[in-house]
């Protein structure tokens, strides 16, 4: 199995194939905009601005399970997102990336990379790192600013 044989819920509620992505670099992030992380969406969109063109696609799925960091509904999020952050990337549908009800990517994610809590998400801005192939390559905790992943996307790239 690999990331790109996944269909995931974008912020208007239609699905997209991740297949689109294939031959790409993914940095799939789980986001929030009330969280003491919430600044890392500046060097993510600096990440894109540097490396789209290369080949890099950031992939933000906003997720309201660590603290309620996440109340907003789409618009709300994408709105905030926009001016604060100016992100362009891809905002999806709000997930769940722990537990039960935990999208079914998240849930693959964790399989292949665990962390310090085994396969559990810990806190918002956990990064997957997913090759070309569609592999993952790297999982990141939330401390691990985006720009310290430079060195590691660019030899993907």
């Amino acid at each position: 199995m690999k990331v790109t044989e996944f269909q995931v819920k974008q912020a208007d509620g239609s699905m997209e194939d991740l297949s689109a992505h294939k031959g790409k670099v993914l940095l799939i992030v789980n986001t929030a905009s009330k969280c003491g992380f919430t600044p890392q969406y500046e060097g993510l969109e600096k990440l894109h601005q540097e490396y789209h063109d290369k080949g890099l696609e950031i992939l933000a799925f906003p997720c309201n399970q660590f603290g309620n960091q996440e109340p907003g509904d789409a618009d709300e999020i994408r709105k905030f997102c926009s001016l604060n952050y100016d992100v362009s990337f891809p905002l999806m549908a709000k997930v769940e990336v722990n537990g039960n009800d935990a999208d079914p990517l998240w849930k693959y994610l964790k399989t292949e990379k665990s962390g310090l809590l085994g396969s559990r998400i810990k806190w918002n801005f956990t990064k997957f790192l997913v090759d070309r192939e569609g592999n993952v390559v790297a999982r990141h905790g939330p401390a691990v600013k985006p720009e310290q992943l430079k060195s590691e996307i660019e030899a993907l790239l």
